[in-house]
């Protein structure tokens, strides 16, 4: 497991092939499907709550999402997983992907609140997961794949969970 920024970028360089865009070579659907199905059943368990999931995203490189109602939250804000086709990546945010510049900055604003936060943490790396910070996420991207042209300016996440 990745501990610091560094290891994490080394990480997202080595998953990154230009030969395959939205999934891996060794993608697997109904493992990612599964996997996704015991993230639900955990936080509902954890939060006591339906959570909402989307997953098999179409024409991108995020597998889908899980979504912690705001009523089951400290702060009563919502807490959106993102989870990438990539390496069993996975984003926290508090809201949406890009309503803060990280789960730090909605901490601080008293958005998320850092028991949730570990919560949530917690089932993902028990899951296999490996959570990515969504401010190194938001670092320009300098890999080798050519990203949509439509992306102005391409950064991690538009690469591990972004649209084609």
């Amino acid at each position: 497991m990745a501990e610091n920024e560094a290891d994490l970028l080394a990480l997202l360089s080595g998953l990154d092939d230009p030969e395959w865009l939205e999934w891996p070579r060794d993608y697997d659907r109904g493992e990612a499907a599964v996997l996704l199905g015991r993230l639900v059943v955990r936080l509902e368990g954890d939060f006591a709550a339906r959570c909402r999931a989307e997953q098999d995203t179409k024409d991108s490189s995020e597998y889908g999402r899980v979504v912690v109602p705001a009523e089951a939250t400290a702060c009563g804000t919502r807490i959106v997983v993102c989870v990438s086709k990539f390496g069993s990546l996975a984003l926290v945010c508090a809201d949406n992907p890009g309503t803060f510049l990280g789960t730090e900055e909605a901490r601080a604003e008293g958005e998320l609140d850092a028991a949730d936060l570990a919560q949530v943490n917690r089932a993902l790396v028990d899951l296999g997961y490996l959570v990515v910070p969504e401010e190194l996420l938001e670092r320009d991207y300098d890999g080798p794949s050519r990203l949509p042209p439509h992306v102005q300016r391409p950064s991690w996440w538009h690469r591990f969970f972004g649209i084609f």
